[in-house]
């Protein structure tokens, strides 16, 4: 399970436990949740895709739908702006299977424990082996322990 700064993980996984069934029924994966603040104001931002896209009226349906979801079983967490929106082309990484599906591509990784004085590493996404993550950075394959990967994402492919 990736570990998200300032205890949000937690509160990703009660928002993916409370939303994915939705999800799942009508074909969208939910991707990630998080929860940010913005002068005050608590945003829930939630990553959803689909096969051929996410669209615009995916979005508007899913927040009116994940919106009331929420509203009943966050009744403590106050006011809050839902934003559904598309993982976009650095979308997050959040399960072992994203490792697997995304095979091939250009990844971002930061780590909790640092490996060799490194916290963040950049490289082409080889897989998932043993529960470890290998990329190759630099013509070198990197072994990165699943449990140790605190944020992970495809890599911008025309610069960052």
């Amino acid at each position: 399970m990736l570990k998200e700064k300032n205890n949000t993980c937690s509160f990703g996984e009660t928002v993916r436990k409370i939303a994915e069934p939705l999800c799942e029924a009508e074909q969208i994966e939910f991707v990630h949740a998080e929860r940010l603040s913005d002068r005050g104001r608590t945003i829930i931002r939630i990553y959803l895709d689909k096969e051929c896209g996410i669209t615009i009226d995916d979005c508007v349906n899913m927040n009116r739908q994940i919106g009331d979801i929420l509203d009943v079983h966050l009744e403590d967490i106050g006011h809050y702006n839902l934003e559904i929106s598309s993982p976009g082309p650095r979308r997050p990484l959040t399960k072992m299977s994203d490792f697997e599906r995304f095979k091939g591509k250009q990844i971002s990784l930061e780590v909790t424990e640092s490996i060799n004085g490194r916290k963040k590493f950049k490289g082409l996404l080889e897989g998932i082996e043993d529960e470890n993550i290998i990329l190759t950075i630099e013509q070198q394959t990197v072994k990165i322990e699943y449990d140790n990967v605190s944020k992970a994402r495809l890599a911008a492919t025309h610069g960052e």
